[in-house]
């Protein structure tokens, strides 16, 4: 964990249900009650890299775009209202992809949610690499039960 972390990813792990490897977290830096800062570290070992591409290995677009949702979901989930519940894709909007993310780049993951009706909320994500802005979106997601019924 960096010096500047305020959560680890055992930390995460309490808030968040995502596990390896599946989980594209890796520390928080800042939190509050709507906004979040974190950090994914890309690594060349990584399951996708393997397919995408494997002479020019660069992160998939997609999850990056689901490395902010957890961030939010971290967010989201952290709540006292919402602890022990889980944090459901619901729609993503405006994507855009600006920049490659390839093995050994950090992200910084800034996700603000920008409001929440009952189950339903909205936020707005984007991820950096070194200062230069990779992805933005808009994210929408639905809190429900952890456990299948």
């Amino acid at each position: 964990m960096s010096e500047s972390a305020i959560m680890n990813r055992a930390d995460i792990e309490s808030i968040i249900p995502h596990r390896e490897p599946f989980i594209l977290v890796d520390e928080v830096l800042e939190i509050g009650d709507e906004h979040i800062v974190a950090l994914k570290n890309v690594r060349a070992d990584e399951y996708y890299f393997q397919g995408h591409f494997p002479e020019m290995p660069v992160m998939p677009g997609v999850l990056i775009v689901e490395s902010m949702a957890q961030a939010g979901a971290i967010v989201a989930l952290n709540k006292p209202e919402n602890k022990g519940k889980i944090a459901f894709f619901a729609g993503i909007d405006k994507v855009r992809f600006k920049k490659s993310v390839f093995p050994g780049d950090t992200l910084r993951l800034e996700v603000r949610l920008t409001k929440q009706r009952g189950p339903i909320g909205f936020g707005e994500g984007k991820a950096f690499v070194n200062g230069a802005l990779c992805v933005s979106a808009e994210i929408m997601f639905a809190i429900g039960d952890a456990k299948k019924d």
